[in-house]
């Protein structure tokens, strides 16, 4: 009999703990990390001479598993990874995983790339806007354990996938998926420019298949260009995957502190009001380089950036990128260019329409060692064309002009015409 009671004692104490040691364990904030690519699915990738490949697979799970760790030290975090070593899971596994698991969120970590160097920065994409039917045709489809939060089921009741009630239910779901995702979202890219100084390209809708049928707030990150060699120098780097993985998972609190301060209800941030933008009373281009050479568009010496305007001025070409009158922008430009490896570009003033009070701009169409023939198509096309010889070189320009703004339109119009590659030049004579 002592023995019996205490037997039972004993599972009677064990039953009640049970009890009160369920509901805390059910209440874990459940996490789905996703590291983008793995297995011969390598992402994208750059070979550099003193990085060799940097792959995306690599990188993205590598800040993956140190964001698990810094989450799995946290009692109250239940961590959930699609891979943990270098494996490709399908995209429909990776999601089928998250919904089963019934996270409370899913983060998609990637790299991004460019055919150009020039790009850099971090950007987070959320379900894109015409993603909102395509989610709610699944949910329909599937039960409500897994689309509606425990709130709605006491406000909705029984599930009925054909009943208005339920259809309500569902879109109002959908809805707190998204605005919960753009919360998120907005810390991921904020902590990324206040810890890391990272250039942020902001939150934005895409429509991307790993967020295509995600039951729960859902983000994907792209930490960085691993086409721009200073970007992927810190991706592959140790200090780099830990600020990226850092900034993510103080994120990660930041939006849970927020869900629970507003039981439940997102409350996205609101962006200070921001007075709009003065134009400047000049124009701005941003100087690369001057050249005795001659540069066409897309030649590698312009380091793939485009809308160059070339100006010969005294036997000297120089090269100028974009141009703007804001503030904002040309500083923007003149980053861009120095990231790309203008170390030494510099930002130049044009007044507007200025007319030249001495001289005058006409366009070098052409320059060639031997004399054009009366048929070229260059001289059938345009007439007029001005011909000099200096220095065994033989030089044809076209028009005279008093402003650059003249000389710019009619550079257009010869290119409307086939005849690329004029180049604007200042005669101060």
């Amino acid at each position: 009999m002592i023995t019996d009671s205490f037997s039972f004692k004993k599972y009677f104490f064990l039953f009640f703990s049970l009890i009160f040691i369920l509901p805390s364990a059910q209440k874990k904030f459940t996490i789905v990390l996703d590291a983008g690519h793995g297995g011969t699915d390598h992402g994208a990738n750059r070979k550099y001479e003193d990085l060799g490949i940097v792959k995306e697979k690599d990188v993205t799970l590598a800040i993956t598993l140190k964001l698990g760790r810094m989450l799995e030290k946290n009692k109250d975090y239940k961590v959930i990874y699609t891979r943990k070593i270098d494996e490709f899971p399908s995209l429909v596994d990776r999601t089928t995983l998250a919904n089963r698991s019934k996270a409370d969120l899913f983060i998609s970590i990637h790299v991004n790339a460019s055919t150009k160097s020039s790009p850099y920065g971090t950007e987070t994409f959320v379900q894109g806007p015409d993603q909102n039917k395509t989610n709610l045709e699944v949910a329909k489809a599937e039960n409500d354990v897994i689309f509606l939060d425990e709130k709605d089921r006491e406000t909705f009741a029984s599930y009925d996938p054909k009943s208005p009630e339920s259809l309500i239910a569902l879109k109002i779901q959908q809805s707190k998926y998204l605005e919960s995702s753009l919360l998120f979202g907005s810390f991921v890219e904020e902590n990324f420019v206040k810890k890391d100084n990272r250039f942020s390209r902001g939150v934005k809708q895409q429509n991307l298949h790993v967020l295509r049928l995600n039951a729960m707030p859902s983000v994907l990150i792209e930490t960085g260009f691993v086409s721009n060699y200073e970007e992927a120098t810190y991706l592959a780097s140790e200090k780099g995957q830990n600020e990226v993985a850092e900034s993510i998972y103080d994120a990660i609190i930041s939006y849970r502190k927020a869900i629970e301060r507003n039981g439940g209800v997102v409350a996205l941030p609101k962006e200070p009001e921001k007075p709009a933008e003065v134009a400047l009373k000049n124009d701005f281009r941003i100087l690369l380089m001057s050249s005795p050479m001659k540069y066409n568009s897309g030649d590698p010496a312009l380091k793939g950036l485009n809308y160059i305007l070339a100006i010969k001025d005294n036997d000297l070409y120089k090269y100028y990128y974009s141009v703007t009158n804001l503030a904002s922008v040309r500083d923007n430009n003149l980053k861009t260019a120095k990231d790309a490896g203008f170390k030494n570009a510099t930002s130049i003033s044009f007044v507007p329409d200025q007319k030249l009070g001495i001289g005058y701009y006409t366009l070098e169409v052409a320059v060639s060692d031997q004399k054009l023939s009366a048929n070229a198509p260059l001289l059938n096309t345009l007439k007029d064309v001005n011909r000099t010889k200096d220095k065994g070189k033989f030089y044809y320009t076209y028009g005279k002009f008093t402003s650059l703004e003249e000389a710019v339109k009619m550079q257009k119009d010869l290119e409307a015409k086939g005849i690329d590659n004029s180049v604007i030049q200042k005669i101060s004579k």
